[in-house]
């Protein structure tokens, strides 16, 4: 585990609670960031705390550790005097400031960089909303799935003969509200740390998931094109880009260009569909995907995954489709070190996912987040 961490020696206040604002600084405190997390102790701190079904001694759970390693946790009332005014002493000694509250809320209790700035005119203020601070929606709570259904992406996701879904993974938007969040918090760290200003830096659930449209928006937008969910989750315009069924599973194949597509047909030992007026273009196998995929259906069927994929292996992108437990236990992933264990006093052998970042080629070390205010003492005083 490396120990070098790049972002040693910022500190970074975090009134911030559940998936998004805790998602993306805990990126940065695995990167050696110095992340306190504020809490109100007398509401019992930030709920992910408390939520089930895997609780971890006292006021921890195994859902909170998701979105809270590498953390420090400090328990005060932002809205008591005694409260207000150990923050504002944590303020004079911090790069950032940052909350994923109410668009609303923010102001109320005076985090943005408007009130902070009189505190330390270099301090960055961040605000991850669910709409955002500056318009009609600025009271209105909301929460990741509402905006895969707002944003157009849930109508784009699942079968064409099924209901609109949501993205399989847990918080897919509030992951990317709190990347996204973060690259723009460490954009204003470094202009403050050239010109001494601090500023308000806004991101909003609902702009990230429109974001993630791409070029799904860019051929509407231009082209009055309304795409639609398309069978066996396949790519809007190139073919064969999609599942195909085996033997015994599922693999996912990418010909994204005229190469893979000649060393898919190869491995399959079908050369004779690259004459086939239906396959011999790009735009020709889009248009006749339907037949392709019951042509390629019918030779990938005849063996189980492994065969296609030892067949496959270095020639053209492919992957299984696995569920969850067979991907957490793969090889490949134990090779990786993407899962990692780390100590905790309620849980002997508590596994985790290793943060994707490397420096210098070797992993970055973690820990599980301090208890409710745990580190009050230290860094309050008496």
């Amino acid at each position: 585990m490396n120990s070098n961490k790049p972002l040693t020696g910022i500190r970074i206040l975090s009134v911030e609670q559940f998936a998004a604002g805790p998602y993306g600084t805990m990126l940065l405190a695995d990167l050696g960031a110095e992340v306190i997390k504020i809490e109100n102790a007398t509401t019992g701190g930030d709920p992910a705390r408390y939520t089930g079904p895997y609780p971890l001694g006292v006021a921890d759970s195994e859902y909170f550790q998701t979105w809270n390693l590498n953390k420090r946790s400090v328990s005060l009332d932002l809205k008591s005097a005694d409260g207000r005014a150990a923050f504002e002493q944590l303020v004079r000694g911090a790069d950032a400031v940052v909350n994923n509250l109410r668009g609303d809320l923010p102001a109320a209790l005076r985090l943005d960089y408007a009130e902070l700035s009189r505190i330390r005119p270099s301090i960055v203020c961040l605000h991850i909303s669910a709409y955002g601070r500056d318009n009609v929606r600025t009271a209105w709570p909301g929460y990741d799935y509402l905006m895969q259904a707002e944003s157009g992406l849930m109508d784009l996701t699942g079968e064409p003969d099924g209901p609109p879904s949501r993205f399989g993974a847990p918080s897919m938007i509030d992951h990317m509200a709190g990347a996204t969040s973060m690259v723009g918090l460490l954009a204003a760290l470094l202009a403050a740390r050239a010109s001494g200003r601090g500023c308000d830096v806004d991101v909003s659930l609902f702009d990230v998931a429109l974001h993630q449209l791409g070029y799904a928006a860019i051929w509407y937008l231009n082209e009055g094109l309304k795409l639609s969910r398309q069978s066996h989750s396949s790519h809007f315009s190139v073919a064969p880009v999609q599942t195909l069924r085996t033997q015994d599973g599922w693999i996912y194949v990418m010909c994204m260009t005229e190469k893979f597509w000649m060393e898919l047909l190869g491995a399959l030992g079908r050369a004779d569909l690259a004459a086939d007026p239906r396959f011999c273009t790009v735009q020709a196998r889009h248009a006749h995907r339907e037949a392709l995929t019951q042509v390629l259906q019918s030779v990938l069927s005849r063996e189980p995954t492994r065969y296609w994929l030892t067949r496959f292996e270095g020639r053209l992108p492919v992957a299984p489709v696995l569920d969850v437990a067979a991907a957490l236990e793969s090889d490949f992933v134990r090779k990786t070190g993407m899962v990692s264990r780390v100590a905790h006093p309620a849980k002997a052998d508590f596994r985790i996912l290793s943060n994707p970042f490397k420096i210098d080629g070797e992993r970055l070390d973690q820990r599980v987040c301090a208890p409710l205010g745990a580190d009050n003492a230290e860094l309050l005083g008496e």
